[in-house]
């Protein structure tokens, strides 16, 4: 592998480690961090024009199928740009482990969340407060507001997963 498709990679994991610390703390995702990582991805195969095509061509079929399921409101906006923008980067069989990881990491965090529903509701956390407790406090108020979940952070997950694997 490349200097070039090294450095693609880790910026690729840098990218989305912040984008799972953005989504839990907006729940938004950035269009420019979509478009820079679908560069990265781009870059990271540049050796193999043959592969990129592939890669566009598995991404424009999962976008047409996300754009249904956004389309009946199972999924966010933001997941979609962000699961196109991942498979932009990756193989026909990388898409699909982007989608299994992705899934299960989703599995986790829904437990994790449902889980967190039974601990009781806290007061707000004063100032000074450690990291985890602001953000506990946060969770518990949105889940009293049925607040979505961050699935941003699955979907980071199993695209760290998939772009470690690639590298490798």
């Amino acid at each position: 592998m490349s200097w070039i498709a090294s450095t693609a990679l880790f910026l690729e994991i840098l990218l989305l480690l912040y984008v799972a610390t953005i989504d839990v703390a907006t729940r938004l995702i950035r269009n420019e961090i979509c478009l820079a990582l679908a560069l990265l991805g781009i870059v990271s195969q540049l050796a193999s024009p043959m592969q990129v095509a592939q890669s566009l061509i598995a991404a424009t079929i999962l976008l047409l199928l996300l754009l249904v399921v956004y389309q009946w409101g199972r999924i966010g906006g933001g997941d979609v740009k962000l699961l196109v923008a991942l498979a932009i980067g990756l193989p026909p069989t990388g898409v699909i482990q982007l989608l299994t990881v992705t899934a299960l990491a989703g599995g986790v965090l829904a437990m994790a969340h449902l889980m967190m529903r039974q601990l009781p509701y806290p007061r707000l956390a004063p100032a000074g407060s450690s990291f985890v407790r602001r953000v506990y406090a946060i969770e518990r108020w949105r889940h009293l507001r049925h607040a979505p979940l961050p699935y941003g952070v699955a979907i980071a997950c199993g695209g760290i997963w998939t772009v470690l694997d690639k590298g490798f």
